[in-house]
């Protein structure tokens, strides 16, 4: 979606592109000095493959800090972004046939990296009454002698639910009758909550499940690093010495110039994060209270990251104005596109639909004028 909405820009369209997650903030200026102080103390050679000791420590710190957690630095890797986690991870751990366990909706690269490696993707849906969690009841129906993983993603791309002490405590027992599925639990978006809530770590409420559990984290969303490409995790040492074999083998060590940037920001504290997180809530608040005032639409109050969901269950089977007949949410998400010049990502692509997602890391004027040619689209629907 976001490709076509750029060659329609091209062809001088008025579109306005709400699909893709990225923030809209600057990178944080202790970032850019601590790249530059890599340059200026010469440190442009091959890096240490687990990553620069500097970072290794801030990252630990952070574990320390925000999480509770006591972590080695024998348990933390660095990688080019949390995807490269995800792929070493699966790489190392995965034969032909083995599960992996993924909620739904999910990121789209979980399943796709899963099957990349022989893995057996297994969708568990969840529900939108629900807030998007998931049933552990349903995960442990889901769990065979073949699981080799679960992935949790919260707070969740796309549908902004994280997870509460309570969520996490029902998940952990699933997980202590399973002691051979491992946990890869996703907290990219662990700053970016809001209402005043926390982002719980599953090894904050089960440290009982540390030699289980993969933590991938980075500093692309909450520090607005996207493309600086640096991811962390922790995990097993077993484990982290297999991804590291992968990516020894792969891309070797990341940017020193990435990791000095990623440290200091790791290092500056959270009033940037605090900043962010109070534009984003307040963005939140406009665009979900738009969207529930539009007839056919139902959207849940997104409790972290920067995206909606809304549903389009009401609006199957109507017809454009262009007479094209929307039979799912990817005819929706490429009419809205094409004849209201609003670009968004069908909710079936993150594995249930019908939804749409939208993402409210973008102006204060293009999410206006983009829920305004939302709610036109539907009223013109037939």
């Amino acid at each position: 979606m976001a490709k076509r909405a750029r060659e329609l820009v091209a062809e001088g369209k008025p579109v306005i592109s709400l699909a893709l997650g990225q923030p809209d903030f600057a990178s944080p200026p202790e970032a850019l000095a601590g790249a530059v102080a890599e340059v200026e103390a010469g440190r442009t050679g091959y890096p240490p493959l687990a990553g620069q000791k500097a970072l290794l420590e801030a990252v630990a710190d952070k574990f320390r800090q925000e999480n509770g957690l006591q972590v080695p630095l024998s348990r933390l890797m660095v990688a080019n972004g949390g995807k490269q986690l995800i792929f070493n991870a699966f790489m190392a751990t995965l034969n032909e046939g083995d599960e992996v366990i993924v909620p739904a909706p999910y990121w789209v690269s979980y399943p796709l990296i899963a099957g990349m490696f022989g893995g057996k993707p297994v969708i568990v849906p969840s529900r939108e009454e629900d807030g998007f969690r998931p049933d552990p009841q349903k995960i442990r129906q889901a769990i065979t002698p073949r699981t080799r993983w679960l992935v949790l993603n919260f707070p969740n791309n796309p549908t902004g639910a994280i997870l509460e002490r309570a969520d996490l405590e029902a998940l952990a027992e699933v997980l202590r009758e399973a002691p051979h599925v491992m946990v890869m639990c996703d907290e990219i978006y662990e700053h970016l909550v809001f209402d005043g809530q926390q982002a719980l770590s599953l090894l904050q409420v089960a440290p009982d499940l540390a030699e289980r559990v993969l933590i991938v984290n980075g500093v692309s969303k909450a520090y607005a690093m996207t493309g600086w490409r640096v991811g962390f995790a922790c995990g097993p040492e077993p484990l982290i010495s297999a991804m590291l074999k992968v990516q020894g083998n792969a891309t070797s060590g990341i940017c020193t110039l990435a990791q000095g940037g990623a440290a200091a920001a790791l290092r500056s504290g959270s009033a940037g994060i605090k900043k962010m997180c109070a534009t984003y809530q307040r963005r939140r608040d406009q665009v979900v209270a738009r969207l529930r005032q539009i007839p056919g639409l139902t959207c849940a109050l997104p409790q972290g990251a920067f995206y909606a969901y809304p549903g389009l269950a009401a609006l199957m089977g109507k017809t454009t104005p262009a007479g094209r007949k929307l039979q799912n949410d990817e005819d929706f998400a490429e009419a809205l596109l094409e004849e209201a010049w609003l670009a968004t990502v069908p909710g079936s692509a993150f594995g249930l639909g019908p939804h749409l997602r939208l993402s409210f890391a973008a102006s204060d004027e293009d999410l206006q004028e983009g829920c305004e040619r939302l709610a036109n689209f539907v009223a013109s629907l037939s």
